[in-house]
């Protein structure tokens, strides 16, 4: 049995399906169903069960027998609100919780396939899984980053472990998210509404909207999550992007052109940000290559209305 941890949230739930399409569906997904919203994510996945992310805790603190069954686990489950100022809630969420899968894989020899985060490089201009280019610049990073960094001089474990360093994903699942959700939901909702979308203005040196992120479909982050799982002899953290980034302007370009009309409206940088957000990613695959992933990653152009012709049908 494959336990998926936050299986019901964006990345989870994802990787929950592409299991089901490989013909597994035995599957224990780890949440919190507070909100209850993220249901929809998993309605028409195959589970062999749910537990609540505290129950789960327990049964591992404990080493309960009924964890014979599991054979890797893919530690999803976090808190991922990069606004979230509760230092101690972020901890444990993200940290805690990850040291915890950590303990329960070295002990019983199993693979472990965790998500870490480009938010570790902060404000950087370097995006290499190395020390010297990490810097966050907030507490969800520096949960993100010290997990990272406490595998790294811990103990070798004898099974895999792999961390993934998300840069901005977007897909289908993430319909929950809020605020939170990606760039191309808030834009494709921005102009069913009000028939324009909002850009930021400039900041830190970028023109208006000119900002630029490296944006990953899910599917393609779920693919690397995978082939890791199909290879348990490689272990280490890696980036997972494009490896090209793009700009804000590239994504509502793409919005735009799926629904035919649209105008870009510029807005004022929010000051709360200032300081605090990342105006520039671009993940550096050197890692993930020479780990010898060959897949594919698909560009905003193509991946962006690949997405919004499934969302479409559930916003409008």
């Amino acid at each position: 049995m494959i336990v998926v941890t936050g299986g019901a949230g964006f990345i989870g739930s994802n990787l929950v399906r592409a299991l089901n399409a490989r013909g597994r569906d035995d599957v224990l997904v780890v949440d919190d169903l507070t909100d209850g919203r993220k249901f929809a994510n998993l309605a028409t996945a195959r589970l062999a069960d749910y537990l609540d992310v505290d129950d789960f805790a327990r049964m591992v603190d404990a080493d309960d027998a009924a964890l014979d069954a599991v054979t890797a686990v893919l530690h999803q489950g976090a808190c991922s609100d990069t606004t979230e100022r509760d230092g101690r809630k972020m901890m444990r969420a993200n940290y805690e919780s990850s040291k915890r899968m950590f303990g329960l894989c070295a002990r019983r020899g199993l693979p472990l396939v965790y998500a870490s985060s480009a938010a570790v490089y902060g404000g950087g201009r370097r995006f290499v899984e190395d020390p010297s280019a990490e810097r966050p610049l907030n507490v969800y990073g520096w949960s993100k980053l010290l997990f990272d960094q406490w595998v790294r001089r811990g103990p070798r474990p004898d099974a895999q472990v792999v961390g993934l360093r998300y840069f901005n994903v977007y897909g289908p699942g993430e319909d929950h998210k809020g605020p939170m959700a990606s760039v191309a939901r808030h834009l494709h909702r921005q102009l069913i509404d009000t028939g324009r979308v909002r850009l930021f203005e400039g900041t830190d040196g970028y023109g208006h909207g000119e900002q630029r992120r490296d944006f990953v479909h899910v599917d393609d982050v779920c693919a690397v999550a995978l082939w890791f799982l199909d290879h348990p002899e490689r272990s280490g953290i890696f980036n997972v992007g494009t490896g090209a980034s793009r700009s804000f302007m590239d994504v509502a370009r793409a919005v735009i052109a799926f629904h035919g009309r649209g105008e870009v409206e510029f807005v004022p940088f929010p000051e709360h940000l200032r300081g605090a957000y990342q105006s520039f990613t671009e993940a550096d695959l050197t890692a993930l290559r020479g780990a010898g992933y060959g897949g594919t990653f698909r560009d905003v152009a193509e991946g962006v209305p690949q997405y919004l012709a499934e969302l479409t049908p559930h916003v409008l």
